[in-house]
């Protein structure tokens, strides 16, 4: 495969697809534009609808500064620690294995310590209902600085949900909606007890199979029971050594973990930055394995359709053409987008009108958009027939729940217009109208957001330690649930609250989080954006604001 791409033409001051890149940067604000070429319109169209806003100066500047102070006082209360006069809380040696290796108070949990601790509370807070577009929340308090926690009793009702993954609002509890559901459980049971290849085929399981191939428009499709396990444990069986996978750098940590597994040689290009993965490409081809300087036995290219913690979208066309010049194959991750963007829930290659059949292994999970667990691989048939007898998760872990597997082919039934209804197409339009408005106003607020307007995750940048905190404290005050997230799973400058938008959201529900926002925003000085924003804004009810054509 490398030997028949080595033998074309390596150099190219153009896309194959004809793209020129221009950069532009103007007052701080990055913007990445194309100029088009032939059948480009949709990919240059997606592209211009993404923004990575850069923060002032001054915002990075206090930012490594809260880190540092952070960080000396850790250091200060670890000699406390040590000479006795702080109690430490974490799990330590005991005397007589002093003289070990520690394994628990070394240097890497110095940040869990020190750091996690003091946030500790915006996570893992217990939820007591069905996580809808609001939940209840069990109130619980810290007596001794987030080390423990204990509940309160009292229970804290009607949190709006705005972190959950549940972007078509199929996690429901509407009985006649699960009524299928609920006849499939009693048929076959909640569980099976086995794998796939002994006693754990169900007829059901290869219904679903079938639904998700026609679905995706491939010839054949294969389910797991576990979304993560769908990455880490089927891309060791695709690449072993030999074989050279090129990684987008913000590729979760499911197919992180698989790419390890499987032995081969990982090399990481820039995010969604085509000349970087084009430069790797053309190196794999020319120069071959290490030492030996053999061609590759494969080259894998892994991506993501939308990245869970940028809210950007892979930029499909032109990874697609550039596996084509290099004889590279394509590993796509569709566990954010499948459901959630294109016209009718077909994910990235319907977004961008590209054939299913460009991308060689198509992957994604149900436990977003689908209101399940799970996942799937998806592609050729050759291809899941070879996962089928090869893939440890299909080997090795019992087979997917009938109750589950029954939920997604209702929601999948729904989206296709097969149980006789458009409440599917509704809800994939609904989502993309709620999306677009809740970006809009962030915008008009001043925040600074990253990804694409399309894209159902929306990051709101924090960069502060203490601020993220704080923002989300006072967020559940005002009866609001978010997502916080800071490093080690972003850049140290870069702490920031994901916002996860749903089609069950009403417009009241977006309003009244838009409005503490605003609210919240100015309180802490989160409005960072150079661009011109208004101090006053607009907030429309469902008949105000249209989709963009």
């Amino acid at each position: 495969m490398a030997k028949t791409a080595a033998n074309g033409n390596l150099w190219t001051h153009r896309n194959q697809n004809g793209l020129n890149y221009d950069s532009f940067k103007k007052n701080g604000y990055h913007d990445r534009r194309e100029k088009n070429g032939p059948g480009t319109t949709v990919a240059s169209r997606q592209k211009s609808r993404e923004s990575f806003e850069q923060a002032p100066m001054y915002v990075a500047v206090m930012t490594y500064l809260g880190f540092g102070i952070v960080t000396l006082f850790g250091y200060l209360r670890d000699f406390l620690r040590a000479v006795g006069l702080e109690k430490c809380h974490v799990a330590q040696e005991r005397d007589e294995q002093k003289d070990f290796v520690p394994l628990y108070q070394d240097f890497e949990n110095f940040y869990t310590r020190n750091l996690y601790m003091r946030v500790r509370d915006n996570w893992n807070r217990p939820i007591c209902s069905l996580p809808g577009p609001v939940f209840d929340m069990m109130e619980r308090v810290t007596d001794d600085y987030n080390w423990t926690f204990r509940l309160t009793g009292r229970t804290i009702h009607n949190v709006i949900n705005m972190g959950s993954y549940n972007y078509l609002g199929f996690a429901e509890n509407d009985v006649d909606f699960l009524k299928t559901v609920a006849d499939r459980t009693q048929q076959y049971g909640v569980g099976v007890c086995s794998t796939r290849q002994e006693m754990g085929n169900l007829s059901i399981h290869e219904e679903l199979e079938k639904l998700v191939a026609s679905f995706l428009g491939v010839e054949s499709s294969m389910t797991f029971g576990m979304g993560f396990a769908t990455n880490s444990m089927n891309i060791p069986a695709l690449v072993g050594k030999g074989c050279l996978i090129l990684s987008d750098e913000l590729n979760h940590t499911s197919l992180i973990l698989g790419a390890r597994l499987s032995g081969a040689t990982i090399r990481v290009f820039k995010h969604n930055n085509m000349h970087s993965l084009e430069k790797m490409l053309r190196e794999a081809i020319c120069s071959g394995q290490p030492r030996s300087h053999r061609p590759w036995k494969k080259i894998l290219i892994m991506v993501e359709g939308i990245y869970s913690m940028e809210g950007s979208v892979v930029q499909l066309p032109e990874i697609i053409a550039l596996k084509k010049k290099y004889k590279a194959y394509l590993y796509l991750d569709e566990a954010h987008s499948i459901g959630a963007v294109g016209p009718s829930g077909r994910g990235v290659t319907e977004l961008f009108d590209v054939d299913p059949a460009d991308v060689d292994v198509m992957m994604g999970t149900f436990t977003k958009s689908f209101g399940a667990s799970g996942g799937y691989i998806a592609g050729k048939k050759e291809l899941v027939d070879y996962l089928r007898s090869h893939s440890h998760s299909a080997v090795y872990s019992s087979a997917m729940s009938p109750p589950v597997t029954e939920q997604i082919m209702r929601v999948m039934k729904c989206i296709m217009g097969k149980d006789g209804s458009t409440e599917g197409i509704r809800r994939i339009r609904q989502l993309a109208e709620n999306t677009r408005y809740f970006r809009a106003k962030l915008k008009e607020m001043g925040f600074i957001i990253y990804g694409n307007n399309d894209s159902p995750v929306v990051p709101i940048l924090l960069y502060m330690p203490g601020k993220v905190a704080a923002f989300a404290r006072e967020m559940l005050r005002r009866k609001i649930g978010v997502v916080v997230v800071g490093f080690p799973a972003t850049p140290i400058t870069e702490a920031r609250a994901r916002f996860c938008l749903s089609a069950a959201h009403t417009r009241a529900m977006i309003n009244q989080v838009l409005q503490h926002l605003n609210e919240v925003g100015d309180g802490l000085c989160l409005k960072f954006s150079r661009r011109k924003y208004s101090s006053q804004f607009d907030l429309c009810d469902d008949t105000d604001f249209e989709l963009d054509s």
